[in-house]
């Protein structure tokens, strides 16, 4: 019959073992609450990512994701768009700025580490000209480079080899973090 789709089916899209895991998950998973707009106020977060993007109109842009770190909400994220456009450039410059990217070069190859770098997000709550209600950073600051999670099955601190003194970088900054101690 012309027109006409056949409905898929899950065994279409799964095989074997996969479809019989989804299924044990299925029956064991608790539907998640419905989504929660955050409160107005400042938040405690990590930045996630620095991401290039292109917004639907072509825009070209950065995303930073942040993660709230403490709280009732903690684990929720939060996006801030910048954009990379004339007129937003002063404002996207001062935000990549706080995070340590000073150069395009910088942008362009970003290899952040997630849960580093620690900020305090500014977070409004927002209408939309349709009525819908989201949240919008409206700013954040740095506040600290957090250490990476020490690693539970490491030896002893009084184990650990000591380091050549010639290998220091000259200006106490930690080599992984690019010498300005922003982990990139």
């Amino acid at each position: 019959m012309y027109g006409y789709n056949k409905p898929t089916r899950l065994s279409d899209i799964l095989a074997g073992e996969t479809q019989q895991n989804l299924a044990k998950q299925w029956e064991s998973t608790e539907a998640a609450p419905d989504f929660v707009l955050l409160p107005s106020g400042t938040y405690e977060a990590h930045v996630q990512a620095i991401e290039l993007f292109n917004a639907r109109t072509g825009t070209p842009g950065v995303k930073v994701t942040f993660r709230l770190a403490e709280g009732e909400h903690a684990g929720r994220n939060l996006y801030s768009d910048l954009w990379l456009t004339p007129a937003a450039l002063p404002q996207t410059k001062r935000d990549l700025g706080k995070l340590g990217v000073q150069t395009l070069e910088q942008l362009e190859s970003a290899k952040l580490t997630p849960g580093r770098i620690r900020c305090r997000v500014r977070v409004a709550l927002r209408r939309g000209d349709d009525g819908s209600e989201y949240n919008s950073v409206r700013g954040f600051d740095f506040v600290k480079v957090e250490g990476p999670e020490a690693d539970p099955f490491a030896p002893p601190d009084e184990a650990a080899p000591v380091a050549p003194e010639s290998t220091e970088p000259e200006n106490g900054a930690d080599p992984e973090e690019g010498g300005d101690g922003v982990p990139f």
